[in-house]
């Protein structure tokens, strides 16, 4: 794949590390928007200057959401994505009016948690139901942002990015350490829905994404094979050996919750994420099944 250069903006988290890593890997030139770097938020002309002649833009700023909805987080939540991306969209077309060539391909992130608690059936970009409350309403906030800032030639993808699981970060952490204390039984009643995705196919569909050059719009990133989170935990503590797991019933959930200073959202919103694009596409998972994941990730993790 003829991928010379890529910018990404908010590149220090968990995704960005390990996508900067994986382009490198591949010999891509990899530029970065953001705080602590020579280009940071508020240039939009040196943001204009890093996008010329790249060939993909991937944004994944955005303060994280594991806090309590406080409006102060929840005002910082909301404005780190937005107004980041509504730059990147100006940037983009200053690139363009300067006479300069932007890159074909802006990949936003985007969440999974914009579709409804969906226990029924799962939701795909074409018949997927939207839901309501704070973080559906920051995602349709987010993805408005990029909709609104075309630019010519450019190709808009707004990553409807499931819950990322990786080794040495993302989410895995905490549910491997609630395991090994014995803990890692179902939470709340453990019906709901867990979609995923394992960050080597996150990387690799944005890969794949560049070149199908049909795809655009909202795209679901998330692995075809979703599970409760009574399996979730069952695999979890399968993958270490860990034979007992105590249930969190959502009273303990809610107490622990506010010690910890995060929401109950994040383990017992239902979240059923079909990858329909992505797959008609022709992409394949390298991490198809949880269990698959999982031995990647305590293999080397765990």
């Amino acid at each position: 794949m003829n991928l010379k250069v890529v910018v990404i903006a908010g590149a220090s988290g968990f995704i960005g590390t390990y996508f900067q890593r994986r382009f490198r890997e591949m010999g891509t030139e990899v530029r970065i928007i953001g705080r602590g770097t020579a280009v940071t938020w508020g240039d939009t002309e040196g943001i204009a200057g890093l996008l010329d002649d790249a060939d993909m833009l991937i944004n994944l700023a955005g303060r994280t959401v594991n806090c309590r909805y406080y409006k102060t987080n929840a005002d910082a939540i909301f404005s780190s994505r937005t107004e980041t991306t509504a730059e990147l969209g100006r940037a983009l077309a200053a690139c363009r009016k300067s006479g300069g060539r932007p890159p074909s391909l802006w990949i936003n992130s985007s969440t999974g948690t914009i579709y409804r608690h969906a226990q029924d059936r799962p939701q795909t970009e074409d018949d997927g139901e939207l839901g309501s409350g704070f973080s559906v309403a920051v995602a349709k906030a987010w993805e408005a942002a990029q909709s609104q800032s075309v630019v010519d030639g450019v190709r808009q993808v707004a990553l409807r990015i499931a819950i990322v699981l990786g080794p040495g970060g993302g989410v895995m952490r905490p549910f491997v350490t609630l395991a090994k204390l014995g803990l890692g039984g179902p939470m709340g009643l453990g019906s709901q829905m867990f979609s995923w995705i394992h960050v080597e196919d996150l990387f690799r569909s944005v890969l794949h994404i560049y070149g199908d050059t049909s795809l655009h719009g909202p795209i679901n990133a998330a692995a075809p094979e979703a599970v409760t989170n009574q399996a979730l935990m069952s695999s979890v503590r399968e993958a270490l050996g860990m034979r007992v797991g105590v249930p969190s019933p959502r009273w303990l959930l809610e107490f622990g919750a506010v010690v910890i200073r995060t929401e109950t959202e994040l383990v017992l919103k239902s979240r059923w994420v079909e990858p329909r694009k992505l797959v008609d596409s022709g992409f394949t998972f390298q991490h198809g099944t949880l269990k698959e994941a999982l031995t990647d990730i305590t293999g080397r993790d765990a």
